[in-house]
């Protein structure tokens, strides 16, 4: 009997921990045991909560700032000052919740996976690991010495790791099922009555994460201007930005969206300023994807490189934006093929319960 699969993802944002929920229910289909941790409950009491205020409190109120230092942590230096300090604090706590049966680690997280390749590395962690990537850009902090495998969405984000001299393979994207193409009007057209959203407007969703920052009534202002479509604001948790967009007028503003994959069918386009999670779920239902306004370090980061693939533009003035606004809305756009493996049989193989399925592009790494 293969013991469980053990991930640690962080609940910093949203992705880190859909992606995280996703693998466990696709192991769990396999009928694989998962544990589920918060590495940022593996820190001492108190930290992980300050660390993720005051992500947010950067995001909302100095969002430049956190460009300057993600960029100041993709030096060597500073890289492993922050590999070793998190070593430091979570070493004791992360061996402790991973039993001894365990059959493979999994991190959704850059600082987990950095902590876990150092176990790894120094035989502390004897069984295999693997690195999920949740953004189609990586800093240099992603790259963990020690981790078995480096699992990259698409051949983009894995070329990337490839150049930081660390095993990868490519993986088609970690989203929900339900993620899917409109099967056609009817179905459109019934969601947005469910929904309560007008049946007969161009629908131009904004997404800005779970905690809703960036220059986001901006956007929609410039969605606004160009007469081409109705800004439907997903403002995720962040209830003052929700208020804001309602008094003034200038969008249909939403809360925190449990049913994201209906509203996402409803759109003729997505705009996002992450291109993390939302981007990737957005392609699986084939809706065209504009980025747009990005927040800085990993927003830029993530529209740069979906641009170069050719997944999203990335206009830099309200007028390119019109310009790609007015494009994607006469664009007839299809589901992002993938034809690389399934993370979670990846992970399966790892866990010794399937056999390893290899990247043509990258040599064996298990």
């Amino acid at each position: 009997m293969t013991g469980p699969v053990v991930i640690f993802s962080a609940s910093i944002g949203a992705g880190h921990d859909g992606a995280a929920a996703e693998l466990a229910r696709r192991l769990g289909e396999q009928g694989l045991e998962v544990l589920r941790h918060d590495f940022l409950d593996m820190l001492p009491p108190g930290v992980g909560r300050r660390i993720r205020d005051g992500y947010a409190r950067q995001l909302n109120t100095l969002p430049q700032s956190w460009g300057w230092l993600l960029n100041a942590m993709g030096g060597p230096r500073m890289s492993a000052g922050a590999a070793g300090l998190s070593a430091s604090l979570a070493t004791t706590r992360m061996l402790a919740a991973i039993p001894a049966d365990a059959a493979v680690v999994v991190s959704t997280y850059p600082l987990a996976s950095q902590v876990l390749g150092r176990l790894r590395g120094d035989g502390r962690l004897s069984v295999p690991v693997a690195a999920v990537m949740t953004d189609p850009s990586v800093h240099p902090l992603c790259a963990a010495a020690g981790v078995d495998v480096h699992l990259a969405p698409g051949l983009a984000t894995a070329d990337q790791l490839r150049r930081l001299g660390v095993p990868t393979l490519a993986v088609s994207p970690i989203v929900r099922p339900e993620f899917r193409p409109v099967t056609g009007p009817a179905e459109r057209d019934a969601t947005r009555r469910r929904l309560g959203l007008p049946a007969d407007e161009r629908l131009a969703v904004v997404v800005a994460g779970s905690w809703g920052v960036g220059d986001v009534a901006a956007t929609a202002r410039d969605i606004t201007a160009t007469g081409l479509a109705v800004p439907v604001v997903v403002c995720g948790r962040n209830e003052i930005l929700r208020r804001r967009i309602g008094r003034d007028g200038s969008a249909i503003a939403l809360g925190w969206v449990d049913a994201m994959p209906e509203l996402l069918r409803c759109a003729d386009v997505v705009v996002h300023n992450a291109g993390g999670l939302s981007s990737a779920e957005a392609m699986a239902g084939g809706v065209p994807v504009i980025s747009y306004r990005c927040l800085p370090g990993h927003g830029v980061a993530n529209a740069a490189v979906l641009a170069r693939a050719g997944l999203s533009p990335w206009p830099r003035s309200a007028t390119t934006f019109a310009e790609e606004l007015s494009r994607a809305m006469t664009a007839t756009p299809a589901p992002q093929a993938s034809a690389e493996p399934d993370a979670a049989d990846l992970i399966a193989a790892l866990a010794g319960s399937a056999p390893l399925i290899a990247d043509p592009l990258q040599e064996a790494v298990v």
